[in-house]
C-alpha cells in the first residue's frame, strides 16, 4: 500500500494512492490514526477503501505524514569518509561512530512534500541528502530489543535533508549541532510505502536493498544501494527507544547514502573542490528509489542573513552591584 496526504481544489486529502489516483481513507481516517492503529488496521481500511478517486495529475501531494519527531541517523560510512576528509581526501571516522547508530533531532515543523520550493538561509554550500526513513505505527514502545522495534515499522518514505554546509561546519566548531545548518527544510515522500510492499527486499541480515539515484537538473551526481547502512532500521528504532520512547508517527532516516547521496561527500573526496557546485537558485533535486517512488525538491530564494552580534565578553561577578 501506498499512504499520501494531498491537497485537491484546496482541501487535504488523506488516503490511499491506488494506481494512477488518490482514494480517501473511508469512515474519515486520517494518516495519525491509520498510523496509531497499526498496519493490520490500514489493511483492513484499504480493502474497505472505494477504489475511485482522483486522478494524481489532479493533485498536489503533501508531506504524507505530520512527524510526531524526526531523526536524522548517520549510518553510511562512505558518507562519513567523505564528509570528514582532509586536504588529501582521505576520511577520518572516529572511533565513536563504530560504537553506535549516532542521530540528532530534526525540526519537524519544517516539513514539506515531494515538488515544494525550498528556501535556504544565505548560504554558499548549499546540498542534498539522499535518504530513506522508516516510519512508525502501532504501539509505542519503550527499551524495545530490535525484534519488537521491527513490529513498529509501519513503512518507509524517501527524505531530502537539505543541508547549509558552511552553517553546518561552524557550528560543529563549537561543538554543536549541525543545527541551524540543517533545521530551515527537510523533504519527505512522495507517500508512505507500507514495510510488506519491500520485504522481498530484505536482505537474510536485515537491510532493505533498494536502489537509490539523485539527479540535478536531471544529472545522475550520487548512487548507492540503501542496504549499505551500517546497521538496520529495526535497530535503529531500538537504539532511538533505548532508554526513551518511540511513538506513532516518528520518523527515523538513515541519513545521507554514499557515493554522491550528498555533494558534501564528493566535496571532501575531492580534496575540497567544490565539484559538483552547490545547489543554487533555481537547482532542482530528484531522488529515485526502488519501490518507494521520487521525491524532488527545487531551490528557491534564500532566506535574507540577518546578522546578531558576536558574543558579549562578560566579566562574569558572582554578586550583584548595589
Amino acid at each position: 500500500m501506498k499512504i499520501a496526504r494531498w491537497d485537491h481544489a484546496g482541501a487535504i486529502g488523506e488516503g490511499f494512492v491506488i494506481d494512477d489516483a488518490v482514494v480517501a481513507f473511508p469512515e474519515a481516517h486520517t494518516v495519525e490514526s491509520v498510523l496509531s492503529e497499526g498496519l493490520d488496521h490500514a489493511h483492513e481500511l484499504f480493502a474497505r477503501a472505494h477504489h475511485v478517486g482522483v486522478p494524481l495529475a489532479e493533485v498536489t501531494l503533501q508531506a504524507p505524514l505530520v512527524p510526531s519527531s524526526v531523526r536524522d541517523f548517520a549510518t553510511y560510512e562512505e558518507h562519513l569518509e567523505g564528509m570528514t576528509a582532509d586536504a588529501a581526501g582521505q576520511g577520518h571516522v572516529s572511533d565513536a561512530w563504530y560504537e553506535a547508530p549516532r542521530f540528532r533531532f530534526s525540526n519537524r515543523h519544517m516539513i514539506f512534500g515531494t515538488g515544494a520550493t525550498i528556501r535556504p538561509p544565505a548560504t554558499e554550500r548549499l546540498d542534498y541528502e539522499l535518504g530513506v526513513a522508516a516510519v512508525l505505527g502501532g504501539e509505542s514502545g519503550t527499551d524495545l530489543t530490535p525484534e519488537e522495534a521491527a513490529t513498529r515499522i509501519f513503512g518507509y518514505v524517501i527524505t531530502n535533508d537539505w543541508s547549509a554546509r558552511d552553517i553546518q561546519f561552524a557550528e560543529m566548531q563549537a561543538r554543536l549541532g549541525p543545527v541551524k545548518g540543517k533545521d530551515f527544510a527537510t523533504s519527505i515522500g512522495p507517500w508512505i510505502v507500507t514495510a510488506d510492499e519491500v520485504a522481498t527486499r530484505t536482505t537474510p541480515d536485515g537491510f532493505l536493498a533498494l536502489r537509490a539515484e539523485a539527479y540535478v537538473n536531471g544529472e545522475l551526481t550520487g548512487t548507492d544501494l540503501v542496504s549499505n547502512m551500517a546497521w538496520t532500521f529495526p535497530e535503529l528504532v531500538a537504539y532511538a527507544a533505548r532508554a526513551s520512547r518511540v511513538l506513532p508517527g516518528d520518523v527515523l532516516c538513515a541519513g545521507a547514502t554514499g557515493n554522491g547521496g550528498s555533494l558534501g561527500e564528493l566535496w571532501g573526496l575531492a580534496g575540497g573542490a567544490l565539484t559538483p557546485p552547490p545547489l543554487q537558485r533555481g537547482d532542482e533535486v530528484v531522488f529515485r528509489v526502488e519501490l518507494l517512488g521520487e521525491l524532488s525538491g527545487t531551490v528557491g530564494e534564500p532566506f535574507p542573513a540577518r546578522t546578531l552580534p558576536a558574543a558579549r565578553r562578560r566579566p562574569k561577578p558572582r554578586a550583584r552591584a548595589v
